[in-house]
């Protein structure tokens, strides 16, 4: 991948950002994999879809990842309470609420 940096017009910048876009999607298929295995891992400890503790924790974190690398918290904050209301929703739909 070229560096923002490197890209000399705006094609060459939009080739970036979709092959950051493929990766994103990826990440996120690949993460939907881990909240499927939560599926069958929870019942056997007795645990529900939603552990609010748990969710503030992971936006707690994703926060602190965000000022780490300069991206604004409260975006990032957004989007994973929308990821995690996601997910958890996938959850119920095996697990029930």
């Amino acid at each position: 991948m070229k560096a923002p940096q490197e890209c000399r017009n705006m094609a060459e910048l939009r080739v970036e950002i979709d092959a950051l876009d493929r990766q994103l999607v990826a990440l996120l298929a690949r993460r939907a994999t881990y909240i499927d295995r939560a599926t069958e891992l929870k019942p056997a400890e007795g645990l529900p879809a939603r552990i609010d503790d748990r969710v503030e924790a992971v936006v707690s974190k994703v926060r602190a990842s965000a000022q780490e690398t300069g991206l604004d918290a409260d975006l990032a904050e957004a989007l994973w309470r929308r990821l995690i209301d996601w997910s958890i929703a996938r959850e119920e739909q095996v697990l029930g609420r």
